[in-house]
């Protein structure tokens, strides 16, 4: 089961999908599927076919994002986060072969098309949670268990 918190910015990035969607896109396919129409035999129009597949994944996304922005919990910076690992922080971890990764902890709504963040569900992100700079912490991965250090935590600015 997916957590269903999201990061203020990770919010209104899924706002702003939802109303270019409404408001730009699905207008747009909407009148390319009623002109295709009017050109008569439906069965062989290849306009037509692949507009209304097209307002199909439209309007099933338009539904996804309203019941998803319905249900979401916006989680704010608050201050007594400052110096450990919580959701929205920005986490630079380091291994012992001093390979070193940094990524956000964010919201799984918010991961995809991102290689710098991570879900708060993953295993990463729940074997680094409470943790400080400098702290050593475990991670069990398929090929087993591995070691990580901190070397920083920030918070990102508040969106405007």
């Amino acid at each position: 089961m997916k957590t269903n918190l999201v990061t203020r910015e990770g919010y209104l990035k899924l706002q702003a999908e939802l109303d270019h969607l409404w408001r730009t896109e699905r207008p747009e396919v909407t009148r390319k599927v009623a002109w295709a129409a009017s050109l008569g035999d439906r069965s062989e129009n290849a306009d037509y076919k692949e507009n209304k597949r097209l307002l199909r994944q439209i309007d099933r996304r338009i539904r996804y994002l309203r019941k998803c922005l319905e249900e979401l919990k916006v989680i704010d910076y608050s201050p007594e986060q400052e110096g450990k690992a919580f959701f929205g922080a920005l986490v630079q971890i380091e291994n012992e072969q001093q390979e070193t990764l940094t990524f956000r902890i964010v919201g799984p709504d918010e991961i995809y098309g991102r290689m710098d963040y991570i879900s708060i569900d993953s295993p990463m992100a729940k074997a680094i949670l409470k943790c400080e700079v400098d702290d050593e912490f475990f991670v069990q991965t398929p090929s087993g268990k591995k070691t990580w250090f901190v070397n920083s935590i920030s918070y990102p600015a508040k969106p405007k």
